[in-house]
């Protein structure tokens, strides 16, 4: 029987989670060290950071059930770290710092770190200094830059799979009908049995009933 409820919870193995618990733990060091006590872009910022986790997170733990859900999930995730993007480069323009090009040294140096496996906070420690906030701001937009691409990836992939695989309803019914066939066919199993031996007594009243019984069941599915 085909799986309703599909594999998932895997979240802690995808490199956009990875990449989003990097991006929380660096925008609050980011918010302690470089916003005002009682700024509220703090609380914003947190709370983008934090979104772009706990979507991820929750998308995946809901991706058994419904594929939709965790498209639109992971799409808020998408979301909450663009917006937070964001954030980081306002950081740069209020405060006259220059926003790195991408073909920059330092950001192409930091876009290299990508390529280490088992990423934490501790990778990027060194350019998350408490007294540099220009370098501290770039590696952050060049971090979000690649899991937002990630993300983007992630959801590409999700939508090929639901137009594939469908959604639960569709799991759900090809499994009801893949059960009703299976016990269709051992009635039918069993009746071809009963009309052997009915044959051998020749009994052919019985015999047009049972056909007419097993009919009645093919046309039923």
């Amino acid at each position: 029987m085909a799986e309703i409820v599909l594999p998932h919870g895997n979240y802690q193995e995808l490199e956009s989670y990875q990449n989003s618990v990097i991006i929380f733990d660096a925008t609050q060091s980011f918010c302690q060290n470089f916003l005002r006590k009682g700024d509220r872009t703090i609380d914003q910022m947190i709370q983008a950071a934090r979104s772009g986790k706990q979507n991820i997170i929750e998308g995946s733990m809901a991706s058994g059930i419904s594929s939709g859900t965790e498209i639109k999930l992971v799409g808020v995730a998408r979301a909450s770290l663009e917006e937070l993007l964001e954030d980081y480069r306002d950081y740069l323009r209020t405060h006259n710092l220059p926003l790195w090009e991408k073909d920059d040294p330092r950001a192409l140096q930091i876009r290299q770190l990508a390529r280490q496996k088992n990423r934490t906070y501790e990778t990027y420690k060194s350019y998350f200094s408490a007294d540099n906030p220009e370098l501290f701001c770039n590696t952050m937009i060049s971090l979000i830059h690649q899991t937002n691409y990630l993300l983007d990836r992630q959801i590409k992939s999700l939508e090929k799979s639901f137009t594939e695989k469908g959604g639960i309803r569709e799991r759900m019914y090809q499994a009801r009908k893949s059960y009703r066939a299976q016990q269709t066919e051992e009635v039918l199993s069993l009746l071809r049995e009963v009309y052997r031996e009915l044959a051998k007594q020749n009994n052919k009243e019985l015999m047009q009933k049972i056909e007419k019984a097993a009919n009645i069941l093919k046309e039923r599915g």
